[in-house]
């Protein structure tokens, strides 16, 4: 199976254009009049839906941000009423407020379709074992790449994420053909095989579709040649739809993008600016089917670029690039996003350390590691060597509490991380990505 959805994959570009133009016209109707803060942003432009004929009147909409999700959380920003809401996830932010995303019963319906087709794109069909070692919850990848898989038809293992040995052992026993879990989390899994005996030539494993965190073309050789399997990178961001929005294809030249569902566009980051094909900046997406939580023009912050050409697969779908990086500070550690002022707050809430920190990722293993130095006060300094080890356990409780994921924590003398006359340095990143 080549395809999931041949049609819509395949489409010529100005039968796309046409659709996405209907779509989009309907969507700012949506939004206009059913969500006060998007009626508001629209009039401040001097702009009403009846100026928007088609695609090419996108750039006369307002952008939509991160920080407009959590000024209007939890619900603000939803074109649907809860009656209508089936379910909702949310995404970790940098105070501690999630940005909440729900979904009414269509939106599910398209987010098992994009995700079908990502799945297809990685070689699945009706036949196939998939074992989703996402994390499931709020998370959004998990139900996602589950909900596509039984969309195919194909045989879901809903295992989400750790307890490795047993991971390896249902692979092995069940016949998995297809996994999905982050790739730092799939390159851990073929080290701990390797250690347990077992050749990959004793699983069915074929492919792999593998996202949520960056990864080089280094580690998917790696993944590869030790687990036997094609790598599949995909894209999604949870306030977006989650898991689905963009997919390679085995040829492995850039993420074909649903556009049917989600219009990209790549601007300046710094002037706004929209930026002709081919050109290397932020990606903004627009949603032009979803009810619960349509967007317009949202700023991801991720760098990318934007291909046009009929792909060797045949798709005729847009292809953004793998993202080389962000525009803000957000880092991704496990398949979790992290702010340095998330740990920033939780150190000033604390107040018995000095507001200087640092913050050191780095891939130990297989695996993101994750530690923060943090300054001591000329006090605690003074203090006895239980009271610091007490205030190290202390903070990593309450970063871990905050994000979700397991840290260690350094407390370093007063003084000893660097300051700076301009911007402070706060991270370290060590990862080869």
């Amino acid at each position: 199976m080549l395809y999931w959805n041949q049609s819509r994959e395949c489409m010529p570009r100005e039968e796309m254009q046409k659709l996405q133009s209907e779509r989009l016209k309907k969507t700012v109707k949506r939004v206009y009049h059913n969500v006060p803060f998007y009626r508001a942003k629209m009039q401040a432009k001097g702009v009403e839906p009846e100026d928007i004929k088609g695609i090419e009147d996108l750039s006369k909409l307002p952008f939509t941000y991160k920080q407009d999700l959590r000024d209007n959380y939890p619900y603000g920003l939803f074109a649907a009423p809860l009656s209508e809401i089936v379910r909702i996830h949310a995404s970790s932010g940098t105070t501690g407020k999630k940005t909440v995303v729900g979904y009414t019963r269509n939106d599910l319906e398209k987010w098992s379709e994009v995700m079908a087709r990502t799945l297809v794109s990685a070689g699945a069909v009706k036949e196939s074992v998939i074992q989703v070692a996402y994390g499931y919850g709020l998370f959004t990848g998990g139900l996602g790449a589950h909900y596509g898989a039984e969309k195919i038809g194909a045989s879901v293992i809903p295992i989400s994420g750790g307890n490795t040995k047993l991971q390896l052992e249902i692979m092995k026993d069940f016949g998995t053909t297809l996994l999905a879990c982050t790739p730092s989390y799939a390159l851990y899994m073929a080290e701990e095989l390797e250690e347990s005996g077992i050749k990959p030539g004793e699983l069915k494993l074929k492919s792999g579709v593998f996202g949520a965190e960056p990864w080089s073309a280094a580690m998917r050789d790696e993944i590869e040649r030790r687990l036997g399997i094609m790598a599949i990178d995909i894209y999604g961001l949870s306030e977006v739809i989650g898991p689905g929005v963009a997919t390679e294809c085995p040829c492995k030249c850039g993420l074909h993008v649903q556009e049917d569902h989600f219009i990209p566009e790549i601007i300046d980051p710094d002037t706004e600016e929209l930026l002709p094909a081919g050109s290397t900046g932020e990606l903004v997406f627009s949603t032009v089917t979803k009810e619960g939580l349509p967007l317009l023009r949202y700023r991801t912050r991720d760098i990318s670029s934007l291909d046009y050409e009929k792909c060797d697969c045949g798709r005729t779908l847009v292809r953004m690039s793998k993202v080389t990086g962000r525009t803000d500070d957000m880092l991704i550690i496990r398949g979790v996003n992290v702010f340095p002022s998330q740990i920033e707050s939780v150190l000033l809430e604390l107040g018995e350390t000095a507001p200087h920190y640092l913050i050191i990722v780095d891939r130990i293993g297989k695996m993101d590691a994750l530690e923060i130095w943090v300054e001591m006060t000329q006090t605690l300094f003074s203090d006895e060597v239980k009271k610091i080890e007490d205030m190290e356990r202390l903070i990593r409780k309450r970063v871990e509490e905050t994000l979700g994921i397991s840290v260690k924590v350094k407390l370093v003398e007063p003084k000893s991380i660097q300051r700076s006359e301009g911007k402070a340095k706060r991270v370290i990143d060590k990862r080869k990505l």
